[in-house]
């Protein structure tokens, strides 16, 4: 303070033709500390010399105190007199109150910024669950609530706040200790001062209490005389936020330049020159050191008093001088009629009043020389900016301390606090980043379920429902996927479904696919067996004609059987069921022309019966093409009004998708189905009926079996087609087709095969007139 002094009374840009004066009140305890407020404000008039200079009748500022308790005793009183208050070191935020403390200022920011600033420390480094303590009076009560409020809004939940204060009975303080022994948070933050701290260091380290991670405010965090206590080491790795760091040019000579003959009254002076110089200042009788030479100099002489290196609250002082000196710059410069006050008048420069200073205080705006700008808030508070301290050592006397980040409330919310990369000493000697949760974190594909009556950061990790996800850590909720995705295995991201259809390059599709080309191969084998032999009796005998168009449509239905494999598209849908509805209806018009041209060749050999000119082969052409010309109209109108078109199921399964082919109209697929059976039901007791009729080979007998087959395949088709799950649906229509398919070929055409090929000597008409004789008689 009194380097600032002296260095504004030399520079004529300030106040110039004016001399700063200060005087200075060493009182300890509340009672004495108010009693020098009250003295200042009150100071008598007093007589200099004949030039009629003079002191003021009050002081026009007070600088001080340190604390917040001493500082609000006070500055209500002080400020009854509009007197300005400007602390460098209360930060209570209770001090911030207008109303009650109108003329306060402060060049320390308040506690309402430090317990934002640690809170964000705190979130930094993923501590969600910290314990709290704070000491009883007004600066830790208000700063612990605001951290606790502010933490609450970062997420960090609070296992206990315990108040301490160092005069407590020694049974609260070892309650207080149990407390911290058996909690299960990791890291602890005191908002208390440097007093209530040491005592509780050294009772943890009595009760080897280690290994916590300490977060502190800026009361304690740099005082170095913790090194004192008992338990200082427990505080190495402690986190906290003091103001910034800052170079006073020509402090340091001054201070070495100092002597105690230049304040002879100073005690705290005299008794320091007395300790480092181990010499005594006075002769007494029961002197017990040597006489001080008056040789003795501080410059070679390296001490704390001495050390400029970590200047923080002492810049505080200096720019609380500065504030004052262009507070009253401001007032000495006004120029009348432009003035702040009633009718634009300005203040008299040989009767400044305090009020008007303290008017002029709260619109200072002033740059330092070190280029920091200095002003105050509404609140009489300046910005906030802080460094994060760490203790990385601490010996006797000595606490090295290390800056390893920065908190700059003015700069935008997601930009406040950054770490500068310097390595961090953690407590309790651990060379990571300590973990203090309540929970572990919910990994992504979980979420967080709150247990009852717990903190918000107790819970329970859940795995997401089916068809959810969670890309976070510790998310609260899972996100449900869009319709056409799934969650992957660990639920953390969702994945365009799989689509199922029959393929041609999996097992069941390549096996049908195979099936399909032997039935197509194994057809056109015995198509070429027959026309090979197309002259003789056995193949004339069963109708040659309509056994060919049998196998061509048969071949078909093989065929056709292909359209059902596949991706599924418009085409293909519109193809597939058509050309299966057609190609069997052809397919059964032949085999029912066969029944019906042995039924009427037996009624053609009955004495006056003329039925073969009724049913010779031009009507049996006719009646296969009637027959499946209905089955095309059907189609005709299904695929008019309702075609079948490709569809995604996403109903039958959540985790894939089903592409296949939706029918459309689902009458025009029954009627398909429908008009098909009806033809093979009629057939089949057409067959039936003449089963026992004797022909040249008997066929009748043959159909009914096809038949019956036939019948019985897609009467089981039905259930089963509705049943089977996704691409099954299409195996089994597919299977149907193939084995009614089969079954037409193997019971119409392997048996006259059988007789061409290995015993020809039943191919002949002699043979089929002998058979046929012996059929009639019996």
């Amino acid at each position: 303070m009194i380097f600032a002094i002296e260095e504004i009374n030399q520079n004529p840009e300030i106040i110039p033709n004016h001399t700063l004066g200060y005087k200075i009140y060493n009182a300890c305890g509340i009672s004495n500390i108010i009693r020098s407020a009250i003295d200042l404000a009150n100071g008598r008039r007093e007589i200099i010399d004949e030039r009629n200079c003079t002191k003021s009748d009050t002081a026009l500022a007070v600088l001080g105190h340190s604390g917040s308790q001493p500082t609000m005793g006070f500055a209500q009183i002080i400020g009854g007199f509009h007197i300005p208050v400007i602390s460098h070191f209360a930060t209570c935020e209770c001090l911030s109150d207008r109303e009650e403390f109108s003329s306060f200022f402060r060049t320390i920011p308040s506690d309402q910024h430090q317990s934002r600033a640690l809170a964000k420390l705190i979130k930094h480094f993923g501590w969600t669950w910290v314990g709290t303590l704070s000491n009883k009076d007004n600066y830790g009560i208000s700063g612990i609530t605001a951290f606790i409020q502010a933490a609450q809004e970062e997420g960090v939940c609070i296992e206990y706040y315990k108040a301490f204060q160092q005069t407590d009975p020694l049974h609260k303080l070892t309650k207080l200790v149990e407390v911290i022994k058996h909690s299960t948070s990791k890291v602890i933050l005191a908002f208390m001062s440097h007093r209530e701290i040491k005592v509780l260091a050294a009772e943890l380290y009595k009760h080897n209490v280690t290994g916590l991670q300490w977060v502190g405010s800026d009361a304690w965090i740099t005082d170095h005389s913790l090194t004192d206590s008992e338990g200082h080491s427990i505080l190495v790795g402690s986190l906290g936020f003091v103001v910034s760091r800052a170079h006073i040019p020509g402090l340091e000579e001054h201070l070495r330049g100092l002597h105690p003959s230049h304040f002879p009254e100073s005690q705290f002076l005299r008794d320091f020159w007395e300790d480092v110089f181990d010499c005594s200042l006075r002769s007494t009788a029961q002197m017990r050191r040597k006489l001080c030479s008056g040789s003795e100099s501080l410059q070679n002489v390296n001490s704390q008093f001495t050390d400029v290196s970590e200047l923080r609250f002492t810049h505080n002082v200096y720019k609380s001088v500065y504030a004052v000196a262009h507070a009253l710059h401001d007032l000495l410069t006004c120029e009348e009629g432009k003035g702040p006050f009633t009718n634009g008048t300005c203040a008299d420069a040989k009767h400044i009043l305090p009020w008007q200073v303290l008017h002029y205080l709260q619109n200072i705006n002033f740059t330092t020389n070190q280029g920091e700008r200095v002003f105050f808030d509404e609140n009489g508070g300046p910005p906030a900016r802080y460094d994060l301290i760490n203790v990385q050592s601490a010996n006797s006397g000595t606490m090295n301390v290390a800056t390893v980040g920065f908190f700059d409330a003015t700069l935008p919310h997601e930009h406040q606090f950054k770490m500068n990369g310097v390595k961090i000493v953690w407590g309790g000697g651990h060379h990571m980043v300590p973990v203090s949760v309540c929970s572990e974190s919910c990994r992504p594909g979980m979420h967080k379920v709150l247990q009852k009556r717990r903190p918000v950061c107790c819970y329970d990790c859940v795995l997401c429902a089916d068809g959810e996800i969670s890309n976070t850590t510790d998310s609260m909720e899972c996100l449900k996927c869009p319709i056409d995705y799934w969650p992957n295995t660990r639920r953390d991201t969702c994945i365009l479904k799989e689509t199922e259809f029959l393929s041609f390059t999996e097992i069941m599709g390549i096996i049908l696919t195979f099936f399909c080309l032997v039935g197509v191969i194994l057809t056109t084998v015995i198509a070429l067996v027959i026309f090979q032999f197309r002259e003789t009796p056995i193949v004339k005998a069963n109708n040659s004609e309509l056994s060919f168009l049998l196998l061509f449509s048969l071949t078909l239905c093989f065929l056709c059987s292909l359209t059902f494999i596949g991706r599924p598209s418009e085409w293909s849908c519109m193809l597939r069921h058509t050309a299966f509805g057609i190609t069997f209806v052809l397919c059964i018009s032949c085999v029912l022309g066969k029944t019906i041209v042995v039924l009427v060749a037996f009624r053609a050999t009955l004495p006056g019966s003329n039925m073969m000119k009724w049913f010779g082969p031009v009507q049996q052409r006719l009646s296969v093409l009637g027959f499946t010309l209905i089955q095309v109209l059907i189609c005709i109108l299904w695929l008019t009004i309702s075609p079948p078109f490709p569809f995604k199921n996403m109903q039958h399964y959540e985790e894939r998708i089903i592409l296949e082919c939706a029918l459309g109209s689902a009458v025009g697929f029954w009627a398909v189905l429908g008009y098909i059976g009806l033809l093979a039901v009629l057939c089949f007791i057409l067959a039936f009926l003449a089963r026992n009729l004797p022909d040249s080979f008997n066929e009748a007998k043959l159909i009914t079996f096809s038949m019956l087959i036939f019948c019985a395949v897609w009467i089981t088709f039905i259930p089963a087609y509705v049943s089977s799950p996704g691409k099954f649906t299409v195996a089994v229509e597919i299977f149907a087709i193939l084995a009614s398919s089969y079954g037409l070929l193997f019971c119409i055409f392997i048996p006259k095969c059988f007789i061409i090929l290995l015993k020809p000597e039943e191919n002949t008409k002699k043979h089929l007139m002998v058979k046929t004789t012996k059929e009639r008689n019996y």
